[in-house]
């Protein structure tokens, strides 16, 4: 441990130490700024039964395109096609999530930062 002039620890530059910290958050808020843009252009797609329906969908959790199978299509179930088109939508948002998760671990070093990703993140959008 080193010391001051007077013997003692040195005394700490909390200022200096704050703006670090400030200019490190300023860092972070632009990647994810990048990061959210990216997303965009990342395309994932969900099914379900069995690839009757498909929803394709960008990592940021916009459906872009919904494919129904004709083989899907029974006027006298209507509910079962239902079912499939909220599993299918459910199941492209949960990947676009997941995509979007990982692409904010790379900009996190994989640092768990509970809601100040999102409030970062939000920063830039008003």
């Amino acid at each position: 441990m080193s010391t001051d002039e007077t013997g003692g620890p040195p005394p700490f530059d909390i200022q200096g130490m704050f703006s670090q910290i400030m200019d490190s958050a300023q860092q972070m808020q632009g990647k994810m700024k990048d990061v959210q843009a990216d997303l965009k252009d990342i395309v994932v797609q969900g099914q379900s039964g069995g690839g009757l329906v498909t929803v394709t969908a960008t990592g940021a959790g916009r459906v872009t395109k919904v494919r129904i199978d004709p083989v899907a299509v029974d006027k006298r179930d209507v509910e079962m096609l239902e079912d499939l088109l909220v599993a299918a939508v459910n199941d492209a948002l949960k990947r676009a999530q997941g995509e979007a998760e990982a692409q904010m671990g790379n900009v996190t070093g994989g640092l768990n930062l509970g809601g100040l990703e999102g409030l970062l993140g939000q920063l830039g959008n008003k």
